[in-house]
C-alpha cells in the first residue's frame, strides 16, 4: 500500500505540472519567459519562507551544497526549454523534451551504477512511442523522427540539454534525498532557481536576447499565484519528499504523463483538440506506465 502512496503522489506532481501548461501559455503573452520564471520561484520561496525559520539551524555544508545542486539543475532544465523553444517547434520541443525518460536510466546506470529492470524498459520503449504519436499531430507517425533527422537546429539542441538536465536532476535527486530532509532541499532549490532566473533575465534582457515584457493583468497575476503555489511549493515538495521511495527510472515513467494532464486539461479549457494519434499516444504513455507497474512487483525489493 505504501508503495501506491508514493508513487500516487508522484502522479499528482506530474498532474500539477500538465495543468499548467494553459496557464502559463495565456500568461506569456504578456511576460517574458525568464520573467515569469523567476517571479514564479520567488513568490514560492516567499511562501515558503515562513515555514523555514526553524530549520535554518539545521543547515550545514552538505545541505546547502545538494540544495545549490538541485537548483541549478531545475533552472538550468527550464533555462534550456525555454532557449529552445525560441528555435524550434513547440511540437519537437515537447517530443524531445519527453526523451529525459531515456536518459534517465542511463544515467542512473551511470552514476548510480543500477541497471533498469526489463519491465521498465520496456515501459520506456512504450512511452516513446506515445510521445511520437502526440508530436505526429496526426500525420505519419515517422513525420517526427523524419523531420528531427533533417531539420535538427540549434534549438533542437537546447531542447535535448534540457532532457538530459532533468533526467539528471531526477537521478541526483534520488541520490541525496535519502541522507536530507525534504523540506530544506525544497526551500534551498526553489530559491536558488529564482536567483539565477533574475540573473539571466537581466542578462538577456540587457544583450537583448529576450525582449523585457511585463504587462501585469488578471491573467498574468493568476498564472504567477497558480504555479508558484501548486506546479512549484507543493509539487516540489511531492517530489523531493516521495521520489526517494520510487527509482529514477519508474520516476520518469511517471513523470511522462505530464503531456496526457497537459492535453486534457487543454481540450477542457481551451478547446484544443487533440487527433487520433493523440489519443492512440496517450494509451502507449499509459500501457508504458502500467507494464513498469505491473510488471515490477520485485521493484520495492531494490530499494
Amino acid at each position: 500500500m505504501k508503495k501506491f502512496f508514493n508513487e500516487g503522489a508522484l502522479v499528482l506532481t506530474t498532474l500539477l505540472w500538465g495543468l499548467t501548461f494553459v496557464v502559463i501559455k495565456l500568461s506569456l503573452a504578456d511576460v517574458s519567459p525568464l520573467l515569469f520564471v523567476s517571479l514564479r520561484f520567488t513568490l514560492a520561496s516567499l511562501i515558503l519562507l515562513p515555514f523555514m525559520f526553524g530549520l535554518f539551524k539545521t543547515f550545514t555544508k552538505e545541505i546547502l551544497i545538494g540544495g545549490v545542486i538541485l537548483g541549478l539543475l531545475n533552472f538550468a532544465g527550464f533555462a534550456t526549454q525555454t532557449i529552445g523553444l525560441e528555435f524550434t517547434s513547440a511540437t519537437k520541443s515537447g517530443f524531445i523534451t519527453g526523451t529525459f525518460v531515456i536518459f534517465t536510466p542511463i544515467l542512473q546506470l551511470i552514476i548510480e551504477k543500477r541497471i533498469p529492470r526489463k519491465e521498465n524498459v520496456l515501459g520506456i520503449l512504450l512511452v516513446l512511442l506515445g510521445l511520437a504519436f502526440l508530436a505526429s499531430k496526426g500525420n505519419s507517425l515517422f513525420d517526427i523522427f523524419t523531420e528531427l533527422g533533417k531539420n535538427f537546429n540549434i534549438g533542437d539542441f537546447f531542447t535535448l540539454l534540457c532532457a538530459i538536465v532533468f533526467a539528471a536532476y531526477i537521478v541526483y535527486l534520488d541520490i541525496i534525498s535519502h541522507k536530507i530532509d525534504y523540506k530544506v532541499l525544497v526551500f534551498i532549490q526553489i530559491i536558488i532557481t529564482g536567483i539565477c532566473g533574475w540573473l539571466f533575465t537581466y542578462f538577456l534582457s540587457v544583450s537583448g536576447l529576450e525582449k523585457f515584457n511585463f504587462q501585469l493583468n488578471g491573467t498574468v497575476a493568476f498564472g504567477i499565484v497558480y504555479t508558484a503555489l501548486f506546479a512549484t511549493v507543493i509539487a516540489t515538495t511531492l517530489q523531493t519528499k516521495y521520489q526517494k521511495y520510487v527509482t529514477p527510472t519508474k520516476a520518469a515513467i511517471i513523470f511522462s504523463l505530464e503531456p496526457i494532464f497537459a492535453a486534457t486539461f487543454a481540450f477542457f479549457v481551451i478547446n484544443e483538440r487533440v487527433s487520433n494519434f493523440g489519443f492512440i499516444g496517450c494509451i502507449f504513455i499509459f500501457t508504458g506506465l502500467l507494464v513498469s507497474e505491473l510488471l515490477g512487483k520485485r521493484e520495492a525489493n531494490d530499494r
